[in-house]
């Protein structure tokens, strides 16, 4: 039975857990093995974690790092990060890797998701689309390459494409937001989630578990990623893993709508 997700969503650079503001001046925060372990405790839903710096430099993705985390992970894990061959792709679910996340591939080599469908199966493709607003208010671009170069694609053609070519699930970031903490960008997620029926994850803004209950009850089942939320708190910014108790996400999961 589909439910709603609520994802903490880890950003790695140099082996590193870092966080980051609109996509630029990463901040170290501590070791994401650490936050693995502490996520296992709290028993949450399913981990994203996202190399920002593979795609952007052209290199392979850190298998080394990848077996690390996916041995220490009792839950559900997505990897996301230089992947660019449907080989890189089954090397990593063999380390025990349920999801694997496309981005900048999915716009340059729109080809692999259907061939890494092939071989994965849907449910093991994922696509990540970073997108920004040209100006505020204005139209949405889609990014590549950790967010450095627009491409001439909007958010809602591309998630069309890539549904059709077999992504079992999109993952709207959205830059303009990540790392501020107020609140997700409702309008693109809607307008995401109604062009297409394959499982959305919304990423970038949450600052509240209010924030996630409001997506949820607004948008019913889908998966309700932050990164600040759950590694931050205060106004200080003090590193602290966090993610609700079972009786808050209880409570948050029954907003669904009926």
């Amino acid at each position: 039975m589909l439910r709603p997700r609520i994802i903490p969503c880890l950003l790695v650079k140099n082996r590193g857990l870092v966080k980051t503001q609109k996509f630029s001046s990463p901040k170290y925060v501590g070791d994401p093995i650490n936050a693995v372990k502490v996520f296992n405790e709290k028993q949450v839903d399913e981990l994203i974690v996202l190399d920002i710096d593979a795609s952007a430099q052209g290199r392979e993705p850190d298998y080394t790092m990848i077996r690390n985390l996916a041995a220490e992970c009792r839950m559900p894990l997505c990897y996301g990060g230089g992947v660019k061959t449907v080989e890189q792709a089954a090397k990593i679910i063999g380390l025990g890797v349920e999801k694997v996340a496309v981005s900048s591939a999915a716009v340059e080599s729109p080809e692999l998701i259907s061939k890494m469908a092939e071989v994965l199966g849907n449910q093991s493709v994922v696509v990540v689309m970073d997108v920004r607003q040209r100006t505020p208010g204005g139209e949405y671009v889609v990014c590549i390459r950790n967010g450095g170069t627009a491409v001439a694609r909007d958010p809602v053609e591309l998630a069309r494409d890539v549904a059709s070519r077999g992504a079992g699930e999109i993952v709207v970031n959205s830059i303009d937001r990540d790392g501020v903490m107020n609140g997700y960008d409702t309008d693109l997620i809607a307008a995401v989630r109604n062009a297409v029926s394959v499982p959305i994850t919304a990423v970038g803004g949450a600052g509240s578990i209010r924030d996630i209950a409001q997506l949820i009850a607004r948008f019913g089942i889908i998966g309700a990623a932050a990164g600040s939320l759950f590694v931050f708190k205060g106004p200080f910014r003090a590193v602290l893993i966090s993610y609700p108790g079972p009786e808050e996400k209880a409570s948050i999961v029954s907003l669904v709508p009926t």
